[in-house]
């Protein structure tokens, strides 16, 4: 009988990682945990790495009624591994820990990803964004952060096999 590892992590998902379908598919055996709230802070695309297109990042903010929606999955060592791969390996993110509170009002523990340099508000991808949106709808967002999410300005992938690839992702 194999002994599955223990999930000590959690990591507070924001972006494109919303998305269980996306997340679980590179993470298979991640548990969804809870939706959660960062405080503190607000949801923007300003990451750029290789000049492609915005990516989801948390920029500090000193308004404390700002929030970042997201959801929490419970990881274990190596599947932290893995998510870092994607997310800091030569991708220009960080990780650092954050504490995010429940609905319920629980604060708990987490890991998350911050862009490493600001390289200001620009558009993401169309595919990315619908990552960000499906996500954030499978969640149960409130309708106004949804609606925010959704007046993002996005744009065409000149890389259509990818943009399809990624699309693939949500259909049934």
């Amino acid at each position: 009988m194999e002994l599955k590892a223990k999930k000590s992590i959690s990591y507070f998902a924001f972006g494109s990682n919303l998305s269980s379908k996306r997340l679980l598919q590179r993470l298979p055996d991640a548990e969804l945990g809870s939706v959660a709230i960062l405080r503190g802070h607000r949801l923007c695309f300003r990451k750029n790495i290789q000049g492609e297109s915005g990516k989801c990042d948390i920029a500090l903010s000193d308004n404390p009624q700002d929030l970042v929606y997201g959801i929490v999955y419970l990881l274990n060592e190596s599947e932290k591994r893995i998510l870092d791969g994607y997310e800091t390996g030569g991708f220009g993110y960080l990780d650092k820990p954050v504490e995010v509170f429940t609905l319920a009002g629980d604060a708990l523990q987490a890991v998350t990803y911050y862009a490493a340099t600001d390289h200001g508000m620009q558009p993401p991808f169309h595919w990315y964004k619908q990552h960000v949106l499906q996500g954030a709808i499978e969640q149960g967002f409130p309708g106004s952060y949804i609606d925010a999410i959704a007046a993002v300005s996005s744009v065409e992938d000149t890389d259509h096999a990818r943009s399809k690839r990624e699309m693939a992702i949500h259909q049934p």
